[in-house]
């Protein structure tokens, strides 16, 4: 059984079908690519699946704990608590925080204190702040960021910004991570660095990864299947090499010989 299944998923603004009846699915501990040109409705997908928008029609499935979990209508903090992280576009880490503290933030959504424990700072609470603390340095650690734990987030090169936006969404603990767009504005020497941190986490990890990318060297060699969007609507899927010599996406998308 997958871990998340989609269900002719569908999205409308007004007039405008944004994603149009799209099936999907991710097992455990799989790395899918999600490709298409620009407007295909790819980041709209991810906006569904993490709660950001609201699907017009279909359903988002969570297959977890012997339950089917539907996701439909949640809030995005409720979505990541069951397990499902993601990154932007666009970076979004709180600028002028430190690593540690934005690491520390995600982190603190799977931190149950309860409220009298927190405001009267009672013994517990400082012991969840240090298990916390050593939690993100591990982590920190093994993406050779820990030297980084003081470092304003605004101060970080670009290519270690994306990089402490993808830790601080495993800082939650997903089982799906979401990356949208990870290699955008990185030059080849980052490029090159990111697909190995991808296979980094999901050997390290065990997550399923859902990928959104330009870069087609990258997602032809970390993904193990990829779904083509375009205008709203998968108009193939298969593993890389059914993908590269598809007729149609190389008409739609790819506009030729990799």
């Amino acid at each position: 059984m997958p871990l998340l299944t989609v269900n002719n998923l569908t999205k409308h603004f007004g007039g405008l079908t944004a994603v149009s009846r799209v099936n999907l699915e991710a097992n455990e501990n799989e790395l899918i690519g999600l490709i298409g040109p620009n407007g295909a409705g790819k980041t709209t997908l991810f906006n569904l699946l993490t709660g950001v928008y609201e699907p017009s029609e279909g359903d988002v499935l969570l297959h977890t704990d012997g339950k089917d979990q539907r996701l439909n209508g949640m809030k995005p903090y409720k979505v990541a608590d069951l397990g499902l992280s993601r990154t932007f576009q666009n970076i979004r880490l709180f600028k002028e925080l430190t690593v540690m503290d934005n690491v520390l933030i995600a982190m603190n959504a799977k931190n149950k204190e309860g409220f009298l424990t927190s405001v009267f700072r009672l013994p517990k609470f400082y012991q969840t702040e240090a298990r916390m603390r050593e939690e993100v340095l591990s982590l920190l650690n093994i993406f050779d960021m820990a030297s980084k734990i003081d470092t304003l987030a605004k101060n970080l090169p670009y290519g270690e910004q994306r990089r402490l936006e993808i830790v601080r969404a495993l800082a939650t603990k997903p089982k799906v991570l979401f990356l949208d767009e990870p290699a955008a504005g990185m030059n080849p020497q980052e490029t090159a660095e990111l697909t190995k941190l991808i296979r980094k986490i999901q050997r390290e990890f065990g997550l399923t990864i859902v990928l959104i990318e330009h870069d087609m060297n990258l997602v032809m060699d970390v993904c193990e299947r990829i779904y083509v969007l375009e205008y709203g609507q998968v108009i193939a899927h298969g593993t890389p090499v059914e993908i590269k010599n598809n007729p149609r996406v190389i008409q739609a998308y790819l506009g030729g010989e990799l």
